[in-house]
């Protein structure tokens, strides 16, 4: 197995084998880096060859001896076709040969959980176990099962259901798809604030992955009249998981419940799109000395949609 760094003469193929891959997300496609600014990170992305094709890919930066995957994304580590366990073991084995003689002192990779992969396969998962990695992290992520022909709110909780139902019923209330990230991003910032936390992209990192992946963005507004009051802004990751990535609502029209109705309408248009999951994403208390402190009010609020947990692991291993 031969490794190389990548360059931009790889770009269509590096693309073409994460959106052909079992596990690639949009997180790994070189054309979702371009939305950085230049000079943001340095990235030293691997390509994996054998006989001259890809075989993997490993998105990710070596800084100070450390290699880590993702760097300026959600998820990283190894991009892979539906390998067999033979395969997975050489893959990793060259990885860790590669790290050995290119002074890399530790790899760090966390990939997307197991509801990503077409076809869910633990082989690579088991392969890097047996050959030394070990978890640092898991966080809690929550992720809803799609159904086809499924009534979803017969799988929300009674409450949940009641006030869904009691939106349909509102006349000046409605939901639309639109591009209105000029009403969105500000209610977010601001629902942010409250946690003392920001966004982890600007107004204009979200315009320019629109503009670079306009069919992995979808933006779902709730409107009283002519007033934004909520939205959901989605990333169409892979053609298997619809991420809800960003939720916010304005508080002082909580009682019109415009998240139980924005969580309905994502989790309809999903199914319709032939998704297998909606991924709703971590629930830590981000104010916890341990960062996999769970955050219970919000996994209790992911769980009134028949959430269940996903975990997003993080491996490591010391070279």
């Amino acid at each position: 197995m031969e490794i190389i760094e990548y360059s931009d003469v790889w770009k269509e193929r590096w693309d073409d084998f994460v959106l052909n891959s079992n596990n690639g997300t949009m997180f790994h496609l070189q054309k979702f880096f371009d939305y950085h600014t230049p000079g943001k990170f340095k990235f030293n992305h691997l390509i994996l060859l054998k006989n001259k094709k890809i075989t993997a890919l490993l998105p990710g930066r070596l800084k100070d001896g450390i290699y880590e995957s993702p760097i300026g994304a959600s998820y990283g580590s190894i991009v892979t076709k539906d390998v067999k366990f033979a395969e997975a073991i050489e893959i990793v084995s060259g990885l860790l040969e590669y790290g050995r003689a290119n002074s890399i002192r530790e790899f760090e990779l966390t990939p997307a959980p197991m509801i990503y992969e077409t076809h869910q396969n633990q082989n690579l998962e088991f392969a890097m176990r047996w050959l030394g990695f070990n978890y640092k992290l898991h966080y809690i992520s929550s992720g809803i099962k799609l159904n086809k022909g499924d009534d979803y709110l017969l799988r929300f909780t009674p409450t949940t259901r009641r006030n869904v139902r009691k939106t349909f019923h509102i006349p000046e209330m409605r939901v639309e798809v639109n591009e209105r990230y000029d009403e969105f991003y500000p209610i977010l910032v601001e629902n942010k604030a409250k946690h003392d936390a920001k966004p982890t992209h600007s107004y204009e990192d979200l315009l320019r992955l629109k503009q670079l992946m306009p069919n992995n963005l979808k933006l779902f507004m709730v409107y009283v009249r002519e007033k934004p009051i909520g939205g959901s802004l989605m990333f169409y990751a892979n053609k298997n998981v619809a991420l809800c990535f960003y939720n916010m609502m304005l508080y002082e029209y909580a009682e019109f419940k415009p998240m139980h109705r924005i969580m309905y309408e994502v989790v309809n248009d999903a199914t319709e799109h032939d998704f297998s999951y909606v991924d709703i994403g971590v629930s830590q208390d981000t104010k916890a000395e341990n960062p996999m402190t769970p955050s219970m009010s919000l996994i209790e609020f992911k769980e009134q949609f028949d959430a269940k947990t996903i975990m997003r692991n993080t491996f490591t291993i010391k070279l």
